[in-house]
Formats: structure tokens, sequence, C-alpha cells
């Protein structure tokens, strides 16, 4: 598939997301590297877009520039994306809201603290990222280590194993610390992005160094 065809697909599969006005969105290709530009309305519409071109056959990685303008009508102030913050994380069922704070500075909403669990810290920033008025998140949560670097990578590789879209013996892992780090080659960037999630579940686990080829 040439760099042409792939950037088409893109744009389609924008163009089939409902919730993308892919008129807003610039697509670039380069070696099936696919760049995201232009402005939005939301966080959400970003974040929606760069799924879409994460789900496309042939992408090997997503750079994502696109910017987050809000217009009049979505503006809020800070105090109150902080207060709406506060409630989502309140009322999700997942996350230890006593342990995670939340700051708020034009718009840019940032999550601190520590839990057990990636996911847990997932489900943190999954909580505000659909708020009114948010212009983008960084999630500083931190995930405390439970278990032993070879303990964790067992669990990983057996996860692997059991997962139906995955080939395990293409892949490898390390774990120093509470990060992996993931080697080899996967079939789609789809599949890339499921042994990344496999590998976030382990208890313990904060960060995920991605670096698997994706050789359709």
């Amino acid at each position: 598939m040439t760099d042409l065809e792939l950037k088409q697909d893109v744009i389609e599969e924008l163009r089939w997301e409902p919730t993308v006005d892919e008129v807003e969105i610039g697509v670039a290709v380069k070696d099936g590297i696919v760049t995201l530009s232009g402005y939005v309305d939301t966080y959400h519409e970003k974040l929606a877009a760069e799924r879409a071109a994460q789900g496309v056959f042939g992408v090997k990685a997503v750079v994502q520039e696109i910017k987050v303008r809000l217009p009049d009508s979505l503006q809020r102030s800070d105090e109150d994306i902080a207060e709406a913050a506060a409630n989502a994380l309140a009322w999700n069922v997942p996350v230890p809201n006593d342990r995670i704070k939340v700051k708020v500075q034009e718009g840019w909403l940032t999550l601190s603290g520590q839990v057990d669990w990636r996911y847990q810290r997932d489900a943190a920033e999954d909580a505000v990222c659909n708020l009114l008025g948010v212009v983008g998140v960084s999630n500083q949560i931190t995930v405390k280590p439970s278990l032993k670097p070879t303990e964790i990578r067992s669990k990983i590789e057996s996860a692997f194993e059991r997962n139906a879209l995955l080939d395990a013996r293409r892949i490898s892992v390390q774990v120093r610390g509470d990060k992996v780090t993931l080697e080899g080659s996967v079939r789609s960037y789809v599949e890339k992005k499921e042994a990344e999630q496999a590998a976030c579940s382990a208890p313990g686990i904060c960060e995920v160094e991605n670096n698997i080829i994706v050789n359709p």
C-alpha cells in the first residue's frame, strides 16, 4: 500500500467516525506514519480522530498535532472544570478518588497521585477527558509496584499467549521497575496497541514503551 492510498483510507475513516468533522483535520502520511493536524472544538473529538486513524490497516504510527480551539459556547472557568473533574472521579467506581489530585490551568487538566493498578490510572483519565471546557489532559498518576519484574514479565507473556489477536512468539518483553518495554513486529497498528494494552494491565506497571514494529 502506498502512502497516498493510506492517506485516502485514513480520510475515509475520519469521515466514517460520527464524532469527527473531517473537514477540520489535515492528514499527511510518510512511510506509513500518519500525522494529524488542524483544529477541533473539543478534546473528545481530538481523541476520536486519533483512535480512528490508529484503526486503519497499514498505519504504523500516529503523530498527533491537532489543537483544541474551544468556541465561546464551550468555554468554562478553571474552577468549573476542576469541580466537574472531582465529581466525575468521585462517581467512577474503578477510581480511588481519595488518592487523585486535580489541577486545571487554562483548560488543561493535570491528574496526580498514586494507585495500585494501571487500569485505575487509565480510568481516571477516561473520566475527565470528555468534560466540557477541557483542552488537554496530563496523566501524572503513578502506579505502586506490587510484584517482582520477573513475575510481571511472566504474567504479561501469559496474557499475550491467551490473546487471540496476538502472536506472542513475535513479541519480547522487558521489565524494569514499573516500566515495560515491548519489542518485535506485528501485522497491524491495532495489534500493536492490543499488545500495549495487555502489558498495561499487569499489576504495578505505570509505563509501557512500545517499540513494536508494524509490518503489514
